[in-house]
């Protein structure tokens, strides 16, 4: 038996003890170290169940109770019969998308956009809050020497943000907005600073968040309860506008205001998963001929370009872990401390084993 932190329903996860899965052939056993508390995680706890099925996934064929935990790293310690190109005790990050491999989307390589696909730590085959998990060998990857296992729980959410500026036009020299100083807006700040942006922008109201983004790379902050951030933005960027703009916050003032702060012929990325319809001013994209486009997670190889700019230094998250806590303390210290202070706090990791 091991433990395991596991979701029953809204506002109900539990720490429980159940069955140690069994590798099989294509699979590996991982033993998580660290994992990350994601807003998807704490949108279930508070309205759940949205993403976690309550009848049995396409793929999987599980459904709640299931275990939590789809940002994590850990250590390889047994691998399937036929797997043969990685040892036992390598230290890897697991990227969690569950995907069919055979429709449309999975057959143009996009498993991000499989028809029935879902999340290691959310649709099922288990998840990081537990002892061990076996996956898929293609969801590991391994982790180099100079990056640590804290940071290698980073790499999911930070991969969502690479992603996105892949889905971009981005180029050196740009000048961006950034909506949003959350996880996954701290993370863009970073990537655009490291892929060569002139000028990054970004809009956040917490002050605390205000401060990671300056730290990480943000050229300007602004604050929309107290800056007209689209003449500010025009300001910032000759009169014209930013080139780009990513939403990380997914509010509708937010969208109003960096549709009109992007210049004639920009885009505006949205990454942020909306809780309610959003209304989109059609003229504004129309009579300037600026673009608006969706990006979900990552493909493959994010996850490798990722790691590989952490050890080649060109990212530096660290800061972004604003606690570490134990299985035990998931609910208080954890997704608790995330609703009610979420002001105090970036990422919360949970420690599963030093």
């Amino acid at each position: 038996m091991m433990k395991a932190v596991r979701f029953h329903g809204q506002g109900d996860i539990r720490l429980e003890e159940i069955e140690v899965p069994k590798c099989g052939k294509g699979q590996v056993k991982v033993k998580p170290a660290y994992v990350g508390i994601c807003g998807t995680d704490l949108h279930e706890y508070l309205g759940g169940a949205n993403l976690i099925p309550t009848t049995p996934h396409p793929i999987t064929k599980e459904k709640a109770p299931l275990t939590l935990g789809h940002e994590f790293s850990g250590v390889i310690e047994e691998v399937g019969d036929d797997v043969h190109d990685i040892q036992i005790g390598q230290r890897v990050s697991v990227q969690p998308i569950i995907y069919d491999g055979t429709c449309g989307s999975c057959r143009d390589g996009l498993i991000n956009c499989c028809d029935n696909n879902g999340f290691i730590g959310l649709s099922g085959w288990g998840g990081g809050l537990s002892e061990h998990v076996v996956v898929p060998r293609a969801a590991v990857y391994e982790i180099p020497e100079q990056v640590s296992m804290k940071l290698g729980a980073l790499v999911e959410p930070i991969s969502v943000a690479w992603h996105s500026l892949d889905i971009s036009p981005l180029k050196k020299g740009d000048k961006v907005l950034v909506l949003g100083g959350g996880p996954i807006g701290l993370a863009v700040i970073q990537c655009l600073k490291a892929r060569g942006a002139d000028t990054i922008i970004a809009s956040e109201v917490s002050p605390r968040r205000k401060e990671f983004a300056k730290q990480f790379g943000a050229h300007y902050v602004l604050d929309p309860t107290q800056d007209d951030i689209v003449a500010r933005v025009r300001e910032i960027c000759g009169g014209v506008g930013a080139d780009l703009a990513f939403d990380a916050a997914g509010v509708q003032s937010g969208l109003d205001q960096a549709l009109k702060a992007i210049r004639a012929q920009g885009t505006l990325v949205n990454i942020a998963v909306w809780e309610k319809p959003a209304q989109l001013q059609m003229n504004d994209l129309i009579f300037r001929e600026k673009k608006y486009v969706g990006v979900t997670t990552f493909v493959a190889g994010d996850f490798r370009h990722v790691l590989d700019a952490i050890a080649e230094g060109k990212l530096q998250p660290e800061p972004m872990i604003t606690g570490v806590i134990k299985m035990d303390e998931v609910e208080e210290k954890g997704f608790k401390a995330l609703i009610e202070e979420k002001d105090k706090h970036v990422k919360i990791l949970v420690e599963v084993s030093p």
